[in-house]
C-alpha cells in the first residue's frame, strides 16, 4: 500500500522487540513514532502494519548473537494534532494517571529498561 502524499497526517506508535536464541541475550524494546499520510483511519493502520513489517530485521551483533527485531505491537495510530511541520507543531499527545509507573519505565526520567 502506497502512502498518499495528499492524505491526512497520522502518527503511528510502533513497538518492536528484540530476541535471540542465545540464552545470555537481554531483550530490548524500541518504541517508534512514525508519520503516515492516509485518507482514512483504516488506511493509516494498514500502512503502519506494512511499514512495521518492512522494518523487521535479523543480524549478528558484536557478541556474535543472532538478533531479531520483530513487531511486538502497534500501540496507536491517530491523526496528528497538527498538519504543519513548523516549529512547535504538536504531533501526538496521550494522557495517563500514574506518573510513578511512567517514571519507572522511562529511562530519560531515571527509570531503567531492566
Amino acid at each position: 500500500m502506497e502512502s498518499n502524499a495528499n492524505g491526512e497526517l497520522y502518527v503511528a506508535i510502533i513497538l518492536y522487540e528484540s530476541w535471540s536464541s542465545d540464552p545470555s541475550f537481554k531483550p530490548m524494546f524500541e518504541e517508534c513514532f512514525v508519520l503516515i499520510r492516509a485518507d482514512s483511519d483504516e488506511q493509516a493502520l494498514a500502512r503502519a502494519e506494512q511499514l512495521s513489517k518492512d522494518k523487521e530485521t535479523c543480524y549478528d551483533n558484536v557478541a556474535g548473537q543472532d538478533v531479531r527485531w520483530k513487531l511486538k505491537r502497534i500501540v496507536d495510530v491517530s491523526r496528528a494534532l497538527s498538519d504543519t511541520m513548523g516549529d512547535g507543531a504538536e504531533l501526538y499527545a496521550r494522557h495517563f494517571t500514574n506518573y510513578d509507573a511512567y517514571h519507572a519505565f522511562e529511562p530519560l526520567l531515571g527509570g531503567t529498561l531492566d
